[in-house]
Order: structure tokens, then C-alpha cells, then sequence
């Protein structure tokens, strides 16, 4: 993945120089973030690499297609101090939520490591994310970049973590009344220990067609 380079100015130190200076360091600095799918067997977690200064709205892309979800459902961001999404009429959200789109993940983290992002209020999927380490770069990194990973995304619309454990026993068992039905459903076969950190970085490449 391509990184573009940071060019610091040169020459004589000038008025705004020193925010100039803060600017580029926080360019130049990226948090891996450990993510994990709640309540669900086999686990499901991601590790990714992202820009500290990256919005929220960039972040949502991240998650959403670095889990493996296709998207189409609200979302939400769960810090300690407020709660973020994309606000915009005739979306359903809690009171108080506030727009990610200004708002840089470093911003909303403060001093915290943690935060929670909920994909689909209705099957409730909720994404425990830690900030393991701040890393110093020598360049910037354009977008994220996933590391490495552990299992399958749910199939979306499969009724949170309870419905997922119930499709996984459905599908193990030929005897089970529902088990043809939803290998139909899903599309033929559904390997809940696949996993592809070549197949993630490829989605999460905002270039790929």
C-alpha cells in the first residue's frame, strides 16, 4: 500500500511554525487498534493499523468492511464522554448523538483506549476496540491497513449473536429442519474460521474498483 510522503518545511522557523511541527508529528503517528465481535464462538477479531488522525466517518469504513459486513445499516460510535454517527435526516438515532464526520478518532479518544462501534441496531453487533499501541512512522500511511485477524464475519441480518450461534448449529447438522434452507440463504457454504488478511486489505483499499 502506498504511502504519501510528508514534506516538513525548511528554512527559517516562522509565525505557526511550531503548529506546523504539532501537525506533522500527528501525521506521522498511527494507533493499532484490536478489535473484537462481541458475544460470538468462534471468536471474531481484527487488528488493524490507522492513521491517528483519521475521522470517524473513515473509521466507520474501516471496521465495517475490515470485519467483513457489506454495510446498509446505522451505525454508532460509543466513547466514554459521547456518542457519534452519521447525522442525517430521517435516520433513527438515540438523543445526543453527535456527527462523526468533523470528528478525528484522536479527538474522541482523548486520553482513553477504548471505545465500542455498533453496527446494525437490530442484530446489535457490538465491536469492542482497544487502542494496543501509538506507533511514530517515517511516513504517513494514506488508509488503513489490517495486520491480522482471526475468523469469519457473521453473515449479515442473521439475528445478532444469538441467531449466528443458532445458524452455525443449523448448518453443522444435515438433520436439522432448518439446515437446508439456510446453506440456501447464505449461498451454498459458510466457513466460520475463514480469514484473509490479503482479502481485508484489499476491501479496505479505498482504489479497489
Amino acid at each position: 500500500m502506498t504511502a504519501k510522503l510528508y514534506q516538513l518545511p525548511s528554512g527559517p522557523k516562522k509565525a505557526g511554525s511550531s503548529k506546523n511541527a504539532a501537525t506533522a508529528s500527528q501525521a506521522l503517528q498511527a494507533y493499532q487498534l484490536h478489535v473484537k465481535l462481541e458475544w460470538v464462538r468462534p471468536k471474531v477479531w481484527r487488528r488493524f493499523l490507522v492513521p491517528a488522525t483519521i475521522k470517524l466517518s473513515d473509521l466507520h469504513r474501516v471496521l465495517l468492511f475490515g470485519t467483513g459486513w457489506q454495510g446498509g445499516h446505522i451505525h454508532e460510535f460509543i466513547f466514554a464522554d459521547a456518542n457519534y454517527a452519521r447525522v442525517e435526516p430521517g435516520l433513527d438515532l438515540p438523543d445526543g448523538v453527535l456527527n462523526e464526520a468533523p470528528v478525528t478518532l484522536r479527538k474522541a479518544l482523548g486520553s482513553r483506549k477504548t471505545f465500542v462501534y455498533v453496527y446494525d441496531y437490530g442484530d446489535n453487533w457490538s465491536h469492542k476496540v482497544k487502542v494496543e499501541k501509538i506507533i511514530d512512522l517515517d511516513a504517513p500511511i494514506s488508509w488503513a491497513i489490517c495486520l491480522d485477524g482471526q475468523n469469519a464475519c457473521p453473515p449479515e441480518d442473521v439475528g445478532g449473536a444469538p441467531g449466528y450461534a443458532d445458524f452455525l448449529e443449523a448448518l453443522a447438522d444435515p438433520a436439522n429442519p432448518e439446515h437446508e434452507d439456510l446453506k440456501q440463504w447464505v449461498g451454498g457454504s459458510f466457513d466460520p474460521v475463514a480469514f484473509d488478511v490479503a482479502d481485508v486489505n484489499e476491501r479496505l483499499n479505498p482504489s479497489t474498483p
